[in-house]
């Protein structure tokens, strides 16, 4: 029987924690497979915050860091500042990187930290019940918006890579849908890119956000997540690449 698929070393053989088609176990191969591919995987550390990947440290085989919901930026930011050597990453989702920790996100890009940022975007709070994000799209039904989002009182749906895209210190931002197979492919050449900068002393912070389904608080089958990241969520969130 002929290989076609084989897992790639810096992703750890375990049993996955995350619900029946979420997107988060796409991201984390795709991250595992460009470390491997660009040699780096002994420089590598990684910064993982409160929320669905919470648990990171299980699944990726680098030095990893937990630290305080939203403050990866932060952390990172010491990281890097105190191992230039090193090649430093943050793992963030939306309720950690849009919500709580926006002031670190924007004043590390704002500083021009040689970082790169992997955000997943899910458009919910995953974590602590389905709740309304700060990209939660107009209409949303979540655990806190049973009629839909409002813009009216609740506010519109945080676009994070089109704010960052006009930071100077932001060299690097583009946004990937993790929805069929071109699109995971589109987002692995944007990992490895934002992740090429750093190794090559580019000076500035890359962003790399991904479209992510949560069939769960979705309220959809896997399948039908998917096509709603295509049809629905391009349409506020655009994909391609914002800068650099």
């Amino acid at each position: 029987m002929q290989t076609v698929f084989k897992r790639t070393p810096t992703l750890k053989d375990c049993p996955t924690h995350y619900c029946p088609g979420c997107g988060h176990g796409i991201a984390h191969r795709l991250v595992c497979e460009v470390i491997d591919e660009l040699g780096i995987h002994g420089r590598t550390i990684g910064i993982a915050p409160v929320g669905c990947a919470v648990l990171a440290y299980d699944y990726f085989d680098v030095d990893m860091v937990e630290v305080a919901h939203g403050r990866a930026p932060a952390v990172a930011t010491g990281m890097k500042r105190t191992n230039p050597d090193k090649i430093v990453f943050s793992y963030q989702g939306d309720g950690d990187l849009a919500a709580i920790g926006t002031a670190e996100i924007i004043h590390a890009a704002h500083r021009a930290e040689q970082l790169t940022v992997v955000f997943i975007n899910n458009a919910v709070f995953g974590m602590t019940g389905g709740q309304m994000a700060p990209t939660t799209m107009l209409g949303q039904i979540t655990a806190t918006t049973p009629q839909g989002r409002q813009a009216d009182g609740q506010g519109y749906p945080l676009n994070v890579s089109e704010l960052l895209a006009v930071l100077p210190g932001a060299i690097y931002v583009e946004r990937c849908g993790l929805c069929s197979p071109a699109h995971i492919r589109k987002a692995k050449a944007a990992l490895k890119h934002a992740f090429e900068l750093q190794i090559n002393n580019a000076k500035g912070l890359s962003l790399v956000e991904l479209l992510s389904p949560c069939p769960t608080y979705w309220r959809m089958t896997p399948p039908d997540a998917m096509l709603h990241i295509q049809n629905e969520m391009t349409k506020v969130f655009p994909l391609g690449r914002l800068k650099g």
